[in-house]
């Protein structure tokens, strides 16, 4: 969508592409405690020199903290995805059990809110 777009237009020589674009989804799944057919996502996109998974780690974990709450655990947990090289997921401490394991977080004490990479 907007990423193409901006990185058509974007002049290097003028310094690093930083992007955040929120949209819509909509897809073919059947609605539950933690899917939905259709439900907002938000890209972010960062081209620089020396970029490292550590300045993701980060931004992640500042996002989830202003999104989910300052009391809320993260942890992020290597993954594969086709797109990204490496790729992560990142959990929240769950918000109905604190942790502790209930239905909602399937008695993980997690859930799981992005992926990542």
């Amino acid at each position: 969508g907007d990423q193409a777009r901006v990185l058509e237009k974007h002049d290097f020589s003028k310094g690093p592409l930083k992007m955040v674009g929120p949209g819509k989804v909509y897809r073919r799944d059947d609605d539950d405690a933690t899917h939905s057919h259709q439900f907002m996502q938000m890209e972010g996109l960062v081209i620089d020199k020396n970029v490292t998974m550590s300045d993701l780690k980060g931004t992640l974990e500042l996002i989830a903290k202003h999104v989910f709450g300052q009391d809320r655990e993260t942890r992020l947990r290597p993954s594969y995805f086709p797109f990204t090289e490496p790729s992560v997921e990142m959990d929240v401490s769950c918000f109905n059990c604190n942790g502790k394991g209930c239905p909602i977080c399937k008695y993980t004490g997690w859930i799981e809110v992005l992926g990542a990479g």
